[in-house]
């Protein structure tokens, strides 16, 4: 196990902000490490400019690294914080994480960490803290050794997650788990209606940003270096947006049912935050229904849709339920489930911390019910595409194989023909990749017309 030091972890050094951006990040940390909240709620606007980008590092650094800075926070404590603490205990995570992987200088990063618990209230704490990462630069080497003995903290996983990423991917999960450690690119969705991808390569090229062909999606290009929207060309325009590779493949995906009939009418279930819903409509024309049960999320929608120039019915309402249903068939459904989010913890690392595994359980029963209750939806002949952002079988292939056994007008349609992903049972699974896609699932499915042949719906390609 490699461990890094604050000289060989990041390629060039992060301005130290002070003692304030400390105090403003160990508050952002205590819902999460208390296991209340998310960093979904991370508002840099309370640091000022110049220290946004230490305090957005701070904060997600911690949340993918939390296993080991707990680990040696143990270590180093010679009895625990009270729960009332939990803000010195983030400053102290804050600490360890900026000495193990930032390229700030130890005085400071000890210094400043320690005296930003005057920030909080709390001054008995400087020296608590001043003596604990004090010892930290001086075993550094050993107390690391030491806690790496355990795969959780070494591998930056709980257990439990460890072991079911085991259970789904025997020969993956260890590969699986590495690349949930490390930040996710930066991924753009050309908007086909204004433009191609290689005439926007040439100007970001000329704005100095570079960037490179996804090789799955052909509306999709990676960034070398991760930027501010603000900084792309056009982009306030609607010429672009920012999309992982493996979410583009679901409009690809759906194309064969949209293509030959323009008008259809298309139901994008669970459509927050909109990324999935803008594609659909750039790329083909169709009357589509927006459905989501978070009156905020769909909010962005469409926010995101108004930046695009694009237009769709949008409804919030619950997915589960029909009451919002005016009995029109639909022509296909895009039906991007809730899930555990455990093929995009790269980019949300607090899953780590606040997904438990009676969740996975109580998702795929919510899964499901929203297969279950959607599918009467689709007219004879229509397509419904299932994903998930979900390494996880239960989530995945496990819930395709029990919806088909007892739905029998239902069909695999998932091509297996294809560059990406990997044969999972009637669908295809993507691992997260370093420097490439998301971890996702796809099944397409199809309601039986009369030209169908009649054949078992679990076909031979899909045992």
């Amino acid at each position: 196990m490699h461990r890094s030091t604050p000289s060989t972890r990041s390629g060039s050094a992060i301005q130290d902000g002070g003692q304030a951006v400390r105090a403003s990040a160990a508050r952002a940390l205590v819902p999460v490490i208390t296991a209340k909240g998310s960093l979904n709620e991370l508002d840099d606007h309370q640091v000022v400019i110049r220290d946004r980008a230490l305090f957005k590092a701070m904060c997600y650094g911690v949340c993918r690294t939390l296993p080991r800075l707990e680990a040696l926070a143990t270590k180093l404590l010679k009895t625990p914080f009270k729960t009332r603490d939990a803000d010195v205990q983030a400053l102290l995570l804050l600490g360890i994480y900026q000495l193990l992987y930032l390229r700030i200088p130890a005085h400071a990063a000890v210094g400043e960490t320690a005296g930003a618990a005057r920030y909080l209230g709390k001054e008995w704490a400087t020296r608590v803290l001043n003596g604990c990462l004090r010892r930290l630069t001086r075993e550094s080497a050993a107390l690391q050794a030491e806690v790496d003995q355990d795969p959780a903290v070494a591998l930056l996983h709980p257990r439990w997650l460890l072991k079911a990423l085991r259970q789904a991917w025997p020969l993956d999960w260890r590969a699986i788990a590495e690349a949930n450690n490390e930040p996710g690119p930066m991924t753009l969705r050309i908007n086909r209606r204004r433009g191609d991808r290689e005439a926007y390569l040439a100007k970001l090229l000329v704005c100095g940003i570079e960037a490179r062909l996804c090789t799955h999606s052909p509306d999709g290009l990676v960034l070398d270096k991760p930027c501010d929207v603000q900084a792309l060309p056009d982009f306030a325009d609607g010429d672009v947006s920012v999309q992982d590779e493996a979410a583009q493949l679901a409009a690809e995906l759906l194309g064969p049912a949209l293509a030959p009939r323009p008008g259809g009418r298309v139901l994008d279930a669970c459509c927050a935050p909109g990324g999935k819903t803008a594609h659909l409509l750039e790329l083909f024309d169709i009357e589509l229904l927006a459905l989501d049960s978070d009156a905020m999320r769909l909010a962005r929608v469409e926010e995101t849709l108004e930046r695009l120039g694009l237009s769709a019915t949008l409804v919030h309402a619950d997915a589960t339920q029909r009451d919002w249903w005016d009995k029109t068939p639909f022509d296909a459904i895009l039906l991007d489930a809730p899930c555990s989010g455990t093929g995009v913890i790269r980019r949300h690392p607090d899953i780590k911390r606040l997904r438990r595994p009676a969740d996975v359980t109580k998702l795929a029963e919510l899964q499901a019910r929203l297969l279950d209750n959607l599918w009467p939806l689709l007219r004879s002949g229509g397509s419904l595409l299932y994903a998930t952002c979900s390494v996880l079988r239960e989530e995945n292939d496990e819930q395709i194989r029990a919806f088909l056994a007892r739905t029998p007008d239902a069909m695999v349609t998932t091509p297996q023909e294809v560059s990406w992903g990997r044969p999972a049972g009637a669908g295809r699974q993507l691992l997260p990749e370093p420097g490439g896609h998301d971890g996702f699932f796809y099944a397409r499915l199809k309601k039986r017309d009369g030209n169908d042949p009649a054949n078992d719906h679990m076909s031979k390609e899909h045992p």
